[in-house]
């Protein structure tokens, strides 16, 4: 099993903005979890960040060609207005789930808005970093019948 996940801008800054809403867990952490929940399930999960819309869509396209599986993104903000980035998602058939950290319903009004979401299998947002997981967990379940242990 080969699975992508995405981080767009500054979810590399995590431990660092914006404590209250995203956590004090830095970005290591959150590559540590996602490396231990790919040895739990026996995947290989790559994990790419970027701040730069051109070099997103780069790499999902390029997801097409190296036996992407699956795909996790958290397009931070992004998520409202990056067309380009919903077309590059739009082009991939495999599984795929936004992710958000937080609760983007009960934050400003642009925040409720996704333009990639319609494009995804799933959206899942309000949990934390274990919404990763929970995301991870989905794509396994649904669409390769690999049952995961709770917890």
């Amino acid at each position: 099993m080969k699975l992508l996940v995405i981080n767009g801008p500054n979810i590399n800054f995590l431990g660092i903005r914006e404590k209250s809403v995203y956590g004090t867990q830095d970005y290591d952490y959150l590559l540590k979890m996602i490396e231990e929940k790919g040895k739990a399930c026996n995947a290989v999960i790559t994990v790419f960040q970027s701040n730069h819309e051109g070099a997103i869509i780069d790499r999902i396209q390029e997801a097409y060609f190296d036996g992407t599986e699956g795909i996790v993104i958290n397009p931070g903000a992004y998520t409202h207005y990056s067309y380009a980035i919903r077309d590059a998602l739009a082009s991939i058939e495999v599984p795929k789930v936004e992710i958000h950290i937080s609760d983007i319903t009960k934050r400003e009004e642009f925040r409720k808005v996704s333009v990639t979401a319609p494009v995804c299998d799933k959206q899942i947002y309000g949990h934390g970093l274990a919404g990763y997981l929970e995301a991870i967990d989905f794509i396994l379940e649904n669409f390769f019948m690999v049952p995961q242990e709770s917890g």
